[in-house]
């Protein structure tokens, strides 16, 4: 009996992996849905049925490979930030911020009127500001969308993930120094380990295109030169207590101004990109509580439609000084939907610390699992609306 549990635990996760492409394939074929809501809700019923076979510990394989598959993302959301757009059209990042810090205020106000704890309801808030890359990046390359709202969404998402890991990095900091009295500690959770993290990445995406330059191999190696530096990337700002959110967006960015050009297969990683976004997304929701869910759905609910209306009128507030009508910045609003595997590995990297807060943050538990599921749905239904989508 005993080799058969561990034979069961090692089977676990490659066979709920298989489960989960399977069922988004074909769920994906008879009703259009996107296939990672499918990926997220199958994960979840597996880690609710087997409890005891889907362990997420900080040191777990499954655990490191679901943090390079969600850098492989990031790298590939920085690549596509265009800094000199922002710079002609600054009406762009004035909307992040506005739409960013409303949603930050908004969800404190209801968190904190709820009765929640102040620090709990600031940290409710900070990840509430988050739009997660995953989600709608996958989306929109499955839909192969491209356009104005598109590129506005990509956009805003980078924004919304950059302005979301320094808050909630300034709030665990301050959260460190009420428990344990420390300063020193609090700091190192905060500023300088987002500087440092930015710092290590932009190295990266000097030095990695310039090397694979000198050799002559850049068009032909960069996939697996690029893939294998997100890895060790993550490796080290997990071995350092870094952000590897931060590194591996600052990674693709770099790397994009200093004029390496991507394929499309570059741009997915290939199969075996495709392969770490089905363990990504059914990793993300193993972590969650049933209880939790049921203990913060209320609240959840509440918090994510004024999320939702929060980002919806603030986007469409400066779509048109921005250079597209109100119909397209309301549907850009809503495609910023998306929260789930963000929260969830941010979450994730402050057990490293020491910090365990997702029993603190049941609410966040519902709302991941909701918007695990909706929430690229409402991307993609934003989309198809605009006119971006590759005809099928």
């Amino acid at each position: 009996m005993p080799d058969f549990l561990v034979i069961s635990a090692e089977l676990a996760w490659p066979l709920a992996v298989l489960l989960a492409w399977l069922a988004g394939e074909f769920i994906h074929r008879w009703t259009r849905l996107p296939r990672i809501s499918v990926y997220g809700l199958v994960g979840f019923l597996c880690a609710q049925a087997f409890p005891d076979l889907f362990t997420t510990e900080g040191s777990s394989p499954v655990t490191l490979l679901a943090n390079v598959a969600f850098g492989l993302i990031l790298f590939e959301l920085g690549y596509r930030v265009n800094l000199h757009w922002l710079r002609i059209n600054p009406w762009v990042p004035v909307s992040g911020l506005v739409e960013t810090f409303a949603t930050f205020g908004v969800v404190y106000l209801i968190a904190h009127l709820w009765g929640l704890p102040s620090m709990t309801s600031l940290l409710l808030a900070s990840l509430a500001m988050s739009t997660s890359p995953a989600g709608v990046l996958r989306v929109i390359n499955e839909q192969r969308s491209s356009g104005q709202v598109t590129e506005r969404v990509l956009h805003l998402v980078a924004m919304n993930c950059v302005l979301a890991v320094l808050v909630f990095k300034v709030i665990v900091g301050f959260w460190v120094f009420q428990t344990s009295g420390s300063l020193t500690q609090a700091i190192s959770h905060s500023l300088i380990e987002l500087v440092a993290s930015a710092l290590l990445g932009a190295i990266f995406g000097t030095v990695v295109p310039a090397v694979l330059r000198h050799l002559g191999t850049l068009a032909r190696d960069g996939t697996v030169a690029f893939a294998l530096v997100v890895v060790i990337l993550v490796a080290i700002t997990h071995a350092a207590d870094l952000s590897p959110v931060l590194a591996t967006l600052a990674f693709g960015l770099t790397a994009r101004h200093r004029r390496v050009a991507f394929t499309r297969t570059v741009r997915n990683f290939g199969a075996i990109g495709e392969l770490m976004t089905v363990l990504l997304f059914v990793f993300a929701v193993s972590t969650l509580s049933w209880d939790n869910v049921l203990l913060g759905g209320g609240l959840a609910i509440v918090l994510l439609l004024a999320r939702l209306l929060v980002k919806t009128v603030s986007v469409a507030a400066f779509a048109h000084v921005g250079g597209i009508p109100w119909r397209k910045g309301i549907l850009t609003g809503v495609a910023l939907s998306p929260m789930s595997v963000f929260v969830v590995l941010l979450l994730e990297q402050t057990k490293y610390a020491g910090i365990v807060l997702v029993d603190e943050l049941a609410a966040v538990a519902a709302m991941t699992l909701f918007m695990e599921v909706i929430g690229p749905i409402f991307t993609q239904r934003a989309l198809i609306l605009a006119r971006e989508t590759a005809q099928e």
